[in-house]
């Protein structure tokens, strides 16, 4: 199956697929403890960062929805789409508990030009078939025209583990206020290529990434955890 941007016509469906993966996320029960309002709040906050992604085309979809990337710029000169009146009127009386999230997150945020994997998952359904790592492979190729670094934030392990298994070094842990444990992970920027200045998807061949590398196929089958990236749900501070 091959990867493409997602349109606003995905929007909707990219949002639910995510919100089902948060259910159980650690971030996201100790942000939204109530089981009952977890999956509005985050549908709403997640429509709100999706449809600002897709309008930059910073959001790969395989054809059949299986899985999703999503991602953002520190280049970039304009603000995320979650402003604090966003927010505020999502979250509710939840809206401390983001609050300390965004802080902690903007402490370990790099002044510097870098990417940011803000979403990688796939579906329950479609998982160990290498769909990830060739999501990632995707955009690795981009950004390394650019000679810039990408970093993340993860909620568990074993998304940590899947993505320094893919060449990201992982930081010292956060510790949220009385909540769980996050891992800052980076991959460090390649020498940029010259007039490597273009996007995520201008001109850049997508791969066939239901057929991952042989070669890798130990490594593929390692991949596809859930992997829920609280970046999507807060970063409100993108520019550089």
């Amino acid at each position: 199956m091959i990867a493409r941007p997602a349109t606003q016509a995905d929007v909707a469906s990219i949002a639910t697929m995510l919100t089902a993966e948060l259910h159980t996320d650690p971030i996201a029960e100790w942000l939204v403890p109530d089981a009952g309002q977890r999956p509005n709040v985050f549908h709403r906050l997640l429509a709100i960062e999706i449809d600002h992604a897709v309008e930059r085309r910073d959001v790969d979809v395989l054809v059949d929805m299986s899985a999703v990337a999503m991602w953002s710029r520190s280049s970039d000169d304009d603000r995320s789409a979650l402003a604090d009146y966003h927010l505020s009127t999502a979250t509710g009386r939840y809206l401390p508990r983001f609050q300390q999230l965004t802080s902690a997150l903007c402490s370990y945020r790099s002044a510097a030009p870098h990417h940011w994997l803000s979403w990688l998952s796939v579906h329950p359904d479609f998982r160990r078939q290498g769909l990830a790592r060739a999501l990632l492979v995707q955009h690795h190729q981009v950004v390394d025209e650019l000679g810039y670094p990408i970093s993340a934030v993860v909620t568990t392990e074993a998304a940590r583990d899947f993505l320094t298994a893919h060449g990201y070094h992982a930081a010292l842990p956060l510790h949220l206020p009385s909540g769980p444990v996050l891992w800052p992970l980076t991959r460090h920027g390649r020498p940029a290529r010259r007039g490597g200045t273009r996007r995520p998807h201008d001109g850049v061949s997508r791969p066939d990434v239901g057929c991952p590398d042989q070669r890798n196929s130990h490594q593929a089958g390692a991949d596809d955890p859930a992997h829920s990236l609280p970046t999507a749900l807060t970063d409100r501070s993108r520019s550089s």
